[in-house]
């Protein structure tokens, strides 16, 4: 490899028209808009969800809209002998990729004492595993492919900063984080790039779902948080043009939003900083909990 390929590389995939882009959780979300999106620049869409209903009616309002839905299987990615099987369909009835999304995802929060081995386990093997079994499954043809493309992998900014409540869904978007960051190089030489994205906050229906051990949803000062996230929330359509935007220029790190960015840059080069603002947002929710314990026992 030149010293110039070492320094620069093309983006791989500076358009999706005409290209075979595979999406995971697109039934809803921030994966249904970035296949509205990618169909809307003329991609060939191959999708997955494992909401079966969910995903039948996304294909038909993207079908009735004029995009090119060339193959849809509802799945656990989770399950790796599914995921095996779907690739091999994918496979044979559309060939091989030049884009691969992953973007399915759960979220659950919760303090350690109070997580229970079920919500550990269920964040590795969706938000870890899954996207493993997809690259394990699509990559490798890509690899032997030789047309290059672009792997992209949804994280969170709970990939990138110690949010308090996040220790099992960071652990397994921490997981993401350094699985890209090493294929990031190891596909370079195959003219793959690799997209890191981590949202913020955005306005999709995980939010008002996200599993929290121990604590009330439906307790108002939990309902008000949630609304004050809300309010920083952006749109899924404006994530997935985030995307579109990263996987057209090749970035690695990929943000939806200015505060996450502004984060990442302040933990990496104003470290007490980054650690006071840790400490009392861990302290804010530790008396954000005590107070529904207490409204909840009155």
């Amino acid at each position: 490899m030149s010293l110039r390929d070492l320094l620069t590389m093309r983006p791989p995939v500076p358009s999706l028209r005409g290209r075979r882009v595979l999406i995971t959780g697109a039934a809803g979300g921030i994966g249904r808009a970035t296949a509205a999106a990618a169909a809307a620049e003329g991609a060939q869409l191959i999708l997955t969800d494992i909401a079966a209903d969910a995903l039948d009616v996304a294909v038909a309002e993207l079908v009735a809209d004029g995009g090119e839905v060339a193959f849809h299987r509802a799945g656990d990615v989770a399950d790796h002998a599914w995921v095996q099987r779907f690739a091999d369909q994918v496979t044979a009835e559309v060939g091989v990729l030049d884009v691969v999304m992953n973007v399915a995802g759960v979220s659950a929060w919760g303090t350690v004492e109070n997580l229970d081995h079920e919500r550990w386990r269920r964040m590795i093997d969706i938000n870890l595993m899954g996207p493993i079994h997809i690259i394990e499954c699509f990559v490798p043809q890509m690899v032997r492919g030789g047309r290059g493309g672009q792997l992209v992998n949804v994280s969170s900014a709970a990939g990138l900063l110690a949010f308090p409540w996040h220790a099992a869904y960071s652990a397994s978007k921490f997981g993401v984080r350094g699985l890209s960051e090493v294929l990031r190089y190891d596909l370079r030489r195959h003219r793959i790039g690799v997209s890191l994205v981590c949202p913020g906050a955005v306005a999709t229906p995980l939010v008002e779902t996200v599993d929290i051990a121990g604590i009330d949803r439906d307790n108002p000062k939990i309902r008000r948080a949630v609304g004050r996230f809300h309010d920083r929330a952006v749109s899924s359509e404006q994530a997935a043009e985030a995307i579109l935007n990263g996987v057209r220029r090749n970035h690695f790190l990929v943000f939806t939003s200015p505060d996450v960015r502004f984060g990442y840059w302040v933990s990496r080069k104003w470290a007490l900083p980054y650690e006071i603002a840790m400490r009392a947002a861990n302290d804010q929710f530790d008396r954000l909990a005590r107070a529904v314990t207490a409204s909840e026992t009155v």
